[in-house]
């Protein structure tokens, strides 16, 4: 109509100018968000990132958007697929592709890795501010605690350490069960481990973002600027952070990745060894629970000895004698026999004789001689015992102040352990 037209040509120079900025010359309607400030924030983060050359998937997309409205203060934080999908159609985000990666996002070949990488490496850091990063799965015990209290059949687990054996970063651990029955009224930030959830138990794009972040916060309350080996994964997003340099390894994962020349191996044989020997008749449950299972593997992470972690980086190529071939020095995966000799960490006890035994004219106490007998304290039983410790357990999980506190209690666990059974 006339009155329709006068208005086009009224807002011409408006109408071309929004049309340039959304950049789809097929659009043919402008549709508002419902929230006009959350979409300006969000666009404005999307255009930041490209800018600094960081690809932005849709994961990543999404938390970042929660985030947003956190801040904003909306009721509803947390942004569908649907309005994410319809968000990036307004805005054309899906014909606009970030562009290439470089350096350290690319990932090289295992020559290249080896002969110019690597050493380049060594030469920049020293074997302290080298970390690897990985994931592994574990398996819960079957018929591990009822429905509600378990977090599927599956973790992940998230490990990394540095190559020379001084750090291990905390476990954290990865389920289906986002609140777990057996987690609740624990204080969660004191744990020696760490627990997310997710579909499935898989490591996602904004689980790994959210590591990383704590990762280089920690190494900032440090002092320290490291460097992150890790395998190219859709999961595991190029970031540039302040005090961490992520550098992807080659394909083969086996030839630069240290976790799987041993480590990894290393710490599934301890947790297995602490589900044998989890005695139910003497724990009063059936099977170990989420919580028993983190607690667990909290233990066998911190049974894999820094020696270990040292020869599975040295057998990856990291030493301080790398140079240009790389490939020629790095050895063999250690064999089945080495990683059963190195997962042998419970030693026998050394016993000395025991003294004999006191007669019993000799042994009578002084009240004895006056016919009144004394009161011996009966020595407890193996259920009482892991039952103190229980309760010793969660009054440290409700009041602990530090993680470092349950290293003590671990020990004692072992020392019971080994009483127990000698």
């Amino acid at each position: 109509s006339q009155p329709q037209i006068c208005r086009i040509i009224k807002n011409k120079e408006r109408i071309l100018s929004e049309w340039h900025r959304n950049g789809d010359p097929e659009r043919k309607r402008k549709r508002e968000g419902k929230d006009a400030a959350l979409e300006a924030a969000l666009l404005c983060w999307v255009e930041g990132a490209r800018a600094a050359d960081l690809p932005v998937s849709g994961p990543l997309l999404q938390l970042k958007a929660k985030h947003l409205a956190e801040s904003l203060g909306r009721p509803d934080p947390e942004p569908s697929g649907g309005w994410l999908a319809r968000f990036g159609a307004r805005h054309n985000l899906a014909s606009k592709k970030p562009p290439a990666e470089k350096g350290d996002a690319e990932q090289p070949t295992a020559e290249h890795w080896a002969g110019t990488v690597l050493p380049g490496l060594l030469h920049s850091y020293a074997l302290s501010e080298i970390y690897a990063y990985g994931e592994t799965g574990v398996f819960l015990p079957a018929g591990s605690p009822s429905k509600g209290e378990s977090a599927g059949d599956r973790l992940t687990l998230l490990l990394c350490a540095n190559a020379d054996g001084s750090e291990k970063v905390p476990l954290r651990a990865v389920g289906e069960s986002p609140r777990p029955r057996c987690l609740q009224g624990i204080n969660l930030g004191q744990m020696p481990w760490s627990y997310r959830a997710s579909s499935l138990a898989g490591m996602t794009a904004p689980l790994f973002a959210e590591w990383l972040q704590e990762f280089n916060e920690g190494m900032q309350r440090q002092g320290k600027s490291v460097l992150l080996l890790l395998t190219k994964h859709e999961a595991h997003p190029y970031f540039q952070l302040s005090n961490v340099r992520m550098v992807f390894g080659p394909p083969a994962t086996a030839l630069a990745q240290p976790l799987d020349r041993g480590i990894t191996s290393d710490l599934k044989g301890h947790y297995q060894r602490r589900l044998l020997r989890w005695l139910p008749a003497e724990r009063g449950t059936e099977q170990p629970t989420l919580l028993d299972a983190l607690h667990m593997l909290a233990q066998a992470w911190g049974d894999v000895r820094p020696g270990l972690i040292a020869s599975c980086f040295c057998a990856a190529g990291f030493s301080p004698s790398t140079k240009a071939s790389a490939l020629t020095l790095a050895p063999g995966p250690l064999s089945q026999e080495q990683l059963e000799h190195r997962t042998l960490v419970d030693k026998e006890l050394e016993h000395d004789e025991e003294p004999a035994e006191a007669d019993g004219d000799e042994g009578t106490a002084e009240g004895e001689s006056t016919g009144e007998p004394l009161a011996v304290q009966p020595c407890p039983s193996e259920r009482e015992v892991w039952g103190s410790l229980a309760t010793l357990r969660r009054y440290l999980e409700c009041r602990a102040t530090s993680p470092d506190l349950f290293q003590a209690f671990y020990e004692l666990e072992d020392v019971v352990h080994m009483v127990s059974a000698s």
